[in-house]
């Protein structure tokens, strides 16, 4: 293994935003070189010899025990997410990179007519890397409607939500409070590499964002892994002004990769005014959403889970 991995390099960054006197240590020692808790303050908060400890951070050991990780989380503070994090990547640590390319993710007959079934409300559907898998005419219109609409039908020109909001200009003018926005992809993202550290796609857009995005580096950096709840956000839309959305996810029972993301407004307000005034101005020129069969029929099947 080269460096110190995802596990080594999540535990480095926790353990770096402790203070002595979070954990009830006293700093009388020599003046530190390195931001947060030493590796033999937290070898020794966790119970563990700080060689083994250090081992972890550096990637060269695979096999910590359910109780070692248990330990070290209790020390770093860890809340339950990012407890959940931590034991995905020492779970991933002990299995071998698979090199394979992953295929294109594609949508059941049910995902299809689940989107269907909310035409009504700006809905879209994203898979594990963010990218979109489909959207309605609302959705499309509200989020992205200077992309072509038809793009996620070919896996090669899907749109990344993920890519559009830190690199596509019209996506952040969107954001009246782009940054909250921000946070809320990266920990989703920080989440998905937890799941599929060995996805090379995955991979490639994190390189990508790193490079062209100053913000994705800070964000990513801080190692942040709480999923997006339903949050509200104002966006400043190009054809109806000022309108406040909530964005809410479901999960879809079938395909755990997926998600349906659906925005709500609250009712009889001025931002469901705008978002019926969008529906309208749509609503002449709405492509129809194709649902593709082999034959027999389609339940929905979807339940609340992961949030954003």
């Amino acid at each position: 293994m080269n460096g110190p991995g995802p596990l080594g390099t999540f535990l480095q960054a926790r353990r770096a935003r402790l203070r002595p006197e979070d954990v009830g240590l006293h700093d009388f020692g020599p003046r530190r070189r390195v931001a947060g808790l030493r590796r033999e303050e937290l070898a020794q908060l966790a119970g563990v010899s700080v060689s083994y400890y250090a081992r972890l951070e550096q990637g060269q050991s695979r096999g910590a025990s359910a109780e070692v990780l248990d330990a070290i989380a209790r020390a770093l503070l860890l809340d339950h997410h990012e407890r959940e994090h931590l034991d995905r990547l020492a779970d991933a640590t002990r299995h071998a990179p698979r090199s394979r390319r992953p295929r294109p993710e594609k949508l059941t007959d049910e995902t299809r007519d689940l989107l269907r079934a909310v035409n009504g409300v700006p809905a879209i559907v994203l898979g594990r890397r963010t990218d979109v898998l489909a959207w309605n005419t609302l959705g499309h219109a509200l989020l992205a409607g200077h992309l072509d609409f038809h793009g996620p039908n070919d896996p090669a020109r899907r749109p990344n939500m993920s890519r559009i909001l830190f690199l596509d200009p019209h996506c952040r003018e969107l954001y009246a409070h782009w940054e909250p926005k921000a946070r809320a992809v990266v920990g989703n993202l920080r989440i998905a590499v937890g799941r599929h550290p060995d996805d090379p796609l995955l991979s490639e857009l994190i390189g990508e964002l790193t490079v062209k995005s100053p913000e994705f580096v800070a964000l990513w950096a801080d190692h942040r892994v709480t999923p997006c709840d339903a949050a509200s956000y104002e966006l400043h839309h190009p054809v109806v002004g000022t309108l406040t959305v909530t964005q809410q996810t479901l999960s879809i029972a079938r395909s755990p990769d997926q998600a349906l993301i659906v925005c709500t407004t609250p009712a009889g307000s001025s931002s469901e005014e705008a978002l019926a005034l969008l529906r309208q101005v749509t609503g002449r020129r709405a492509p129809s959403i194709t649902l593709r069969r082999q034959g027999g029929s389609a339940t929905p099947s979807a339940d609340v889970a992961r949030r954003c």
